[in-house]
């Protein structure tokens, strides 16, 4: 199975939230667009915490801005022919840039290339002010373009009011909360995979 992690927004826990994934499920890792950071990348880093299998990004950018911005700056284009998963892995965990509607070029979202990639959807939300919208509407979106949820991922110091706001509408289930972390390393993910395993499949 193939599963594409998405938030609802930037700086959200996706790349954690990869990390977990690959390890519970014994996962590979591809994420098609690297903004910034190249040195060290979200395949990096997943790499390191999870020692999960990744493949090269379809495209990589100097830039720490978002996708379509960074590609114009170097006079490149994304193409969505050229964002392919690598085959042959059955286990593969995507991450995405950003969140559902971020551009990757003049005429492409990341909403877009979900549809394309015809995958499920993990969705990563973090508690904050605003975050009921955000998430709310990042899964009407999905809802209107048939895209599959699989499931939530709540990030940061628990808010239950906030929880039960998005859960009571919507069927997804919830897959993990993560408390607010002091610190990432292979065992946060070790702990937080198994915990995982144990209530969810990647079939």
């Amino acid at each position: 199975m193939r599963l594409i992690v998405a938030g609802i927004g930037t700086e959200i826990g996706k790349t954690l939230v990869s990390a977990i994934a690959c390890r519970a499920f014994e996962a590979d890792y591809w994420k098609p667009v690297q903004a910034g950071e190249l040195d060290n990348s979200d395949s990096h880093k997943v790499a390191m915490l999870s020692g999960a299998k990744t493949w090269p990004e379809g495209y990589r950018f100097q830039a720490a801005m978002s996708p379509d911005a960074a590609a114009a700056r170097e006079q490149k284009t994304i193409e969505i022919a050229k964002l392919q998963p690598p085959e042959p892995p059955q286990r593969l965990v995507i991450e995405l840039a950003g969140g559902l509607m971020v551009p990757l070029s003049p005429t492409l979202l990341n909403i877009d290339l979900i549809e394309s990639l015809a995958c499920p959807v993990l969705l990563v939300s973090r508690y904050y002010l605003g975050s009921i919208n955000h998430t709310l509407l990042s899964i009407e979106l999905l809802r209107q373009r048939g895209i599959p949820l699989a499931g939530l991922v709540f990030n940061g110091k628990s808010n239950t009011a906030s929880r039960d706001a998005i859960t009571a509408r919507c069927e997804a289930p919830v897959w993990l909360e993560l408390p607010d972390l002091d610190s990432i390393d292979s065992n946060t993910v070790d702990h937080y995979a198994e915990n995982l395993r144990q209530h969810r499949t990647m079939a």
